[in-house]
């Protein structure tokens, strides 16, 4: 009703005060379900005990522990230097020692860079149904750990030892016998052509140690890891022996990433992919190699090293 030529205005209804103390150790589960990982573990489970209590309880909450986003998002420079320090490695450690005591062996997927052999073979131990790996980037995981895991986590689908320099073909072989179901494998390792991009970030000696053997672990791959769907092998010294051996064993391919594998030819790509019939994407190396990476002086000039060892898809 209008008065004074005005019109009346009710007043706001008072807001209503919810007390999130009296919430229900089911409720808050659900409620926690629904953070970011980074919110749950900074924010939910560092609130109080009845809140940590409250997320323990529900094991599933812990099936992934996923920090490449963190990684991705990271500025090159000091920040990614610091990840090769023991103190970050010890922080990763910690991670993912947690993530696996707290999903009490539901633990399907880690996504890490920078743990360890210890780390490592704690988690590997406690989640059999572990489903999804990545840990690249890892210069402190060895054949020791990823034995644990090939013992371990027979569920494996998804592998990533990217820049795992300590892991040799021994551990792939294993995995291979082991983990039946292996559909995606990544094995890349720095850009070892031009370091150029990783100094200042990536220890010099480290770079210098880039595994040599690319033969041998196609091979291993190609004899104990035939149900393979995506192989990356990003800047692996293979040659086309390992690549025969590869388009030879593992048939099912879809996606082969061979980006600057040196060693290789156009020729015995494509003879490679004509084997492999449900090849859909298949990446090579188109890098530019300068001359000063070969010693010219050897054979005496460009075309005679060419026609030499059939590197025209590079030639300059």
């Amino acid at each position: 009703m209008a008065t004074g030529g005005e019109a009346e205005t009710e007043a706001p209804a008072p807001e209503e005060e919810r007390d999130w103390s009296e919430m229900t150790p089911v409720c808050l589960a659900e409620a926690f379900s629904r953070l970011a990982l980074e919110d749950l573990w900074r924010g939910a489970m560092a609130c109080c005990r009845s809140w940590r209590d409250a997320a323990r309880s529900r094991p599933g909450l812990f099936a992934a522990l996923d920090l490449e986003p963190g990684f991705a998002e990271a500025t090159p420079g000091a920040e990614a230097a610091a990840w090769w320090t023991p103190a970050f490695q010890r922080r990763v450690d910690a991670m993912l020692r947690s993530a696996a005591t707290l999903a009490v062996g539901e633990l399907r997927e880690v996504r890490v860079r920078h743990c360890s052999d210890d780390g490592l073979a704690f988690a590997a131990e406690r989640s059999p149904r572990l489903s999804i790996l990545s840990i690249r980037t890892s210069p402190a995981v060895t054949d020791r750990s990823m034995l644990i895991v090939g013992a371990c986590c027979t569920m494996l689908t998804e592998l990533d030892i990217s820049n795992c320099y300590e892991v040799s073909y021994k551990s792939l072989e294993v995995i291979g016998q082991s983990c039946q179901n292996l559909k995606v494998l990544k094995r890349n390792i720095f850009n070892w052509i031009d370091p150029s991009e990783h100094v200042g970030i990536v220890p010099e000696n480290y770079l210098r140690e880039c595994p040599q053997d690319g033969d041998r672990e196609a091979i291993t791959i190609s004899k104990f890891m035939p149900k393979l769907k995506h192989l990356e092998l990003r800047f692996s010294k293979l040659t086309g022996v390992g690549l025969n051996s590869i388009a030879g064993g593992c048939k099912e391919l879809e996606v082969l990433d061979l980006f600057g594998c040196a060693n290789l030819t156009s020729r015995g790509i494509d003879q490679a992919a004509a084997n492999l019939k449900n090849l859909e994407t298949l990446v090579k190396p188109n890098i530019y190699i300068p001359r000063s990476s070969f010693h010219m002086g050897r054979y005496g000039h460009w075309q005679l090293y060419d026609e030499r060892f059939q590197t025209n898809v590079f030639q300059i």
